[in-house]
């Protein structure tokens, strides 16, 4: 099976499966959002998050997969951190670095009662791409040294 088809079998596996249907918005649309209640979830892992991420007023970051040494593995515990932030009835702006990892997310969240959720397409190369506001995490250890140093 091709790379396309393989693909498209799993976006519809995610749409039939999830029982609910994920919208996909754009990071216009995202941006425009982000100031009215809505909280950005970014499902990037926490190396990919620190090295840059989309500034808001409510950003999380929950992983929804980890790097592990055979490759990627889904977080088991996604939907149990989700629920510990948020709550079912919250607007979710799902996002990830190019929007794959954040549909999956999002299929899953729906799956497990919330409500309100997104998908951001396109992720955060997207993002980076439109020139929207970035925050970058500073690294403790480095600013330790800096503040040691002075």
């Amino acid at each position: 099976m091709g790379l396309f088809r393989r693909g498209l079998f799993l976006l519809f596996s995610i749409y039939f499966s999830s029982g609910a249907e994920v919208v996909t918005i754009d990071v216009k649309a995202t941006k425009g959002l982000l100031g009215s209640g809505y909280t950005y979830l970014d499902v990037r892992t926490v190396e990919e998050y620190n090295k840059g991420h989309v500034d808001g007023e409510r950003i999380v970051n929950i992983p929804y997969m980890f790097n592990t040494p055979e490759g990627r593995v889904k977080n088991p515990n996604f939907l149990k951190e989700v629920s510990g932030v948020c709550k079912e009835e919250d607007k979710l702006l799902v996002g990830c670095q190019s929007g794959v990892r954040s549909l999956y997310a999002s299929a899953d969240l729906l799956s497990a009662g919330f409500k309100d959720v997104s998908n951001v397409g396109g992720g955060y190369l997207a993002w980076t791409e439109n020139v929207f506001p970035v925050k970058i995490e500073k690294d403790e250890l480095m600013e330790k040294e800096l503040t040691d140093e002075l």
